[in-house]
């Protein structure tokens, strides 16, 4: 399998994590341990952009690898900062979406890189940008979130 496989299989991927975190109450959760001023149509828009940057990545990866290989990169740090790290310092307290960050976020999103990599498609470059626009792309839900509450952003 290729890049564009890979990245499609992670796309699909994590269609399957956004429904963990669904059913498993994520927004309680991301209120309660981060604080994230969260709504469920918060969620659902951007979890439904998540997957169309994954189908954007998958049709570029032959063209433009390290733009693809941001949406693994976001994979990766999601499933690290935003499931992992929380579990160990919350002592054990479980994030909605663990399970899918573990068994597939992290397997598919490292495959990713190094399938990548055995194609001759990622280089230093290639890398740290990919883990740039990754971390972007996951953090501006966030910033945008933390913000809108702000006088200048209040639209009433």
């Amino acid at each position: 399998m290729n890049l564009t496989h890979w990245i499609w299989l992670a796309t699909a991927a994590y269609g399957i994590h956004a429904l963990e975190e669904l059913i498993l109450d994520w927004r309680d959760w991301a209120r309660a341990v981060i604080g994230l001023p969260v709504e469920w149509a918060h969620f659902y828009v951007v979890n439904f952009l998540v997957i169309i940057l994954g189908i954007v990545a998958a049709n570029l990866a032959e063209v433009a690898p390290a733009l693809a290989l941001s949406f693994p990169a976001l994979m990766l740090i999601n499933g690290i900062f935003f499931h992992i790290v929380p579990v160990i310092f919350t002592r054990g307290r479980f994030s909605p979406g663990l399970f899918t960050a573990i068994v597939l976020l992290l397997p598919i999103g490292f495959t990713c890189y190094r399938v990548a990599r055995s194609a001759g498609e990622l280089d230093l470059f290639s890398l740290v940008l990919s883990l740039l626009i990754g971390a972007a792309l996951m953090a501006t839900p966030i910033v945008l979130l933390r913000i809108k509450n702000r006088p200048y952003f209040r639209q009433a």
